[in-house]
């Protein structure tokens, strides 16, 4: 299954140990807790051959969010979450370019992954914050006609 797919290979990155869960769609407003959502699929481009085959190439899109101790009068806590969610997005870089990231399609070395937008999303009264990061895929799946 994808979800899972994407799930166990975040769990491998570094700094990870602190994340209790990693849920589907929904986390406790608890520090250690994470949500990972789908957040769409969409198809990029379509090539058709002389054959009729199709070239399908999508990106997949996944909301990962993390719930972290946040205390707005402490600058060295919002550094290092802040610095925790940049070495997340680096991370996920490193396993692109190596080749290490889950792949989905069917021209495994044309796949890429990015993780973008990571920022604090809200704060709460009782000292917790949410940050999130967009993983996005992006590969080719290959259509042959019948």
């Amino acid at each position: 299954m994808v979800l899972d797919r994407v799930r166990q290979w975040l769990l491998g990155a570094p700094g990870m140990a602190e994340v209790e869960s990693l849920a589907v769609d929904y986390y406790p407003a608890e520090p250690g807790n994470g949500s990972i959502g789908p957040a769409g699929l969409t198809e990029v481009a379509r090539r058709e051959d002389v054959l009729g085959n199709v070239a399908v190439e999508q990106t997949m899109s996944f909301q990962v969010s993390f719930v972290m101790v946040k205390d707005e009068s402490d600058d060295a806590l919002a550094t290092r979450n802040a610095q925790w969610l940049l070495d997340l997005q680096r991370w996920v870089q490193a396993q692109s370019l190596g080749r290490l990231a889950p792949t989905f399609g069917d021209l495994p070395r044309r796949e890429w992954v990015r993780a973008e937008d990571g920022a604090l999303k809200e704060v709460s009264q009782e000292g917790t914050a949410v940050y999130a990061v967009r993983l996005t895929f992006g590969f080719i799946k290959m259509y042959e006609v019948m």
